[in-house]
């Protein structure tokens, strides 16, 4: 019989400290990279609870590393971001950045992805440092403004920086939306990796009425659609599905009698986390080969793939689980689709990631939003998780 669910200590509550924290962070306009002043805001209120904190800051991008040190212990973090989509105000029913509160929800830019996150995580961690005398190991808060953009300089640099510094994270809890129906009913316990190609084809330009004496780019561009569409992707895993997409195909300087000397297809590949980029390279070169005097290939954007799955000992996918199934009442399925996220940087054989957060159905959207029962949900789950992992 599973446990009976615990019932949040808050509920609705439009004034709780959360709450209020959701609406400072969202007021600021942080569109990638500017953190429109809210790392030193976290920064502060975390220095208030004992923390100490470095500002890891890389062209243009605000990145805060912050830890307390319980005692002797496991080492975990919340990792997260502060930086959001731009948002047009049309159609918005306020401000997307006036953070209002209608009918027990709160509108704004960032609400869900991911500042309802970082407000819920901040006062879950108020609560735990409240039992500090009865906690061992260490907490690290790592918050980025460049997740939304090219993740160059965000949680990329925060991990090099751990590295440098001989900090192992045994676990990483990463606030992103991850839930469909209600609070906790999914979370992410790995990625697809994503990567984007770019094909150049070199033909011969002729009249196209003496087509024997040219070689037709777009021709073998359509060839080359239908190869890149047919790729058996047979490491594939259940629930894990690699999707090739071309994205565009190009010819310039289209003329009506001018065969084509030249075409460009884009494309994007959504690979399963049994692939890594390298395996992706070679396969889609391999499909190309019977082309290959005509094609060359550029790579774009590559953000690798991950995976958590169990351990024998000190699981911390069982740790969330365990903590989800007491705050409401059932397990969470496990997921690894939907887009990449910054988890990938600290995921290694040593630390285990896994993504736990609010509904993600209003996320980069007009209206983006979350409801305060909501809110309080994930705060009450994250409470469990701490509280789980450091309370002796």
């Amino acid at each position: 019989m599973p446990s009976p669910a615990i019932k949040p200590s808050v509920k609705h509550n439009t004034s709780s400290n959360t709450v209020k924290t959701l609406r400072r962070l969202i007021n600021a306009p942080s569109v990638t990279p500017d953190d429109a002043g809210t790392i030193d805001y976290l920064a502060e209120r975390l220095a208030t609870l004992g923390f100490e904190y470095t500002h890891l800051d890389c062209n243009g991008v605000r990145n805060l590393v912050a830890w307390r040190e319980f005692g002797p212990g496991p080492v975990m973090a919340f990792a997260g971001h502060v930086d959001v989509v731009p948002a047009n105000p049309q159609g918005w029913v306020a401000h997307p950045f006036a953070a209002a509160v209608i009918d027990d929800v709160i509108y704004g830019r960032g609400a869900a992805d991911m500042k309802g996150g970082v407000a819920a995580m901040l006062s879950a961690t108020e609560h735990l440092c409240e039992r500090a005398q009865q906690c061992q190991g260490t907490l690290f808060w790592l918050i980025t403004s460049d997740e939304e953009g090219e993740a160059e300089y965000g949680s990329k640099i925060m991990a090099e920086y751990l590295a440098q510094q001989a900090i192992v994270l045994d676990a990483c809890l990463v606030g992103e939306p991850t839930s469909h129906q209600q609070v906790g009913d999914t979370i992410k316990n790995g990625r697809r990796g994503a990567i984007s190609g770019r094909i150049q084809i070199r033909g011969k330009a002729g009249h196209v009425a003496y087509p024997e004496q040219t070689i037709n780019a777009a021709h073998i561009a359509g060839e080359l659609v239908n190869e890149l569409a047919n790729i058996s992707w047979w490491k594939d895993v259940l629930g894990s599905q690699t999707s090739l997409q071309v994205t565009g195909l190009t010819v310039p300087d289209i003329v009506d009698n001018l065969v084509p000397a030249s075409c460009e297809i884009t494309f994007n590949v959504r690979y399963s986390h049994a692939y890594k980029s390298q395996e992706i390279y070679q396969i889609v070169a391999q499909a190309l080969a019977p082309w290959h005097d005509n094609v060359s290939v550029q790579w774009e954007r590559p953000c690798e793939s991950y995976y958590t799955g169990g351990r024998e000992s000190a699981c911390f996918l069982n740790l969330v689980e365990q903590a989800i199934l007491r705050v409401r009442g059932q397990f969470p399925a496990l997921s690894t689709a939907g887009g990449t996220s910054d988890g990938r940087f600290f995921a290694s054989c040593e630390t285990q990631v896994i993504e736990c957060g609010v509904k993600n159905d209003s996320i980069h959207q007009v209206n983006e939003h979350v409801s305060v029962a909501d809110l309080h949900a994930i705060e009450e789950i994250y409470r469990a998780i701490l509280c789980d992992y450091f309370v002796a």
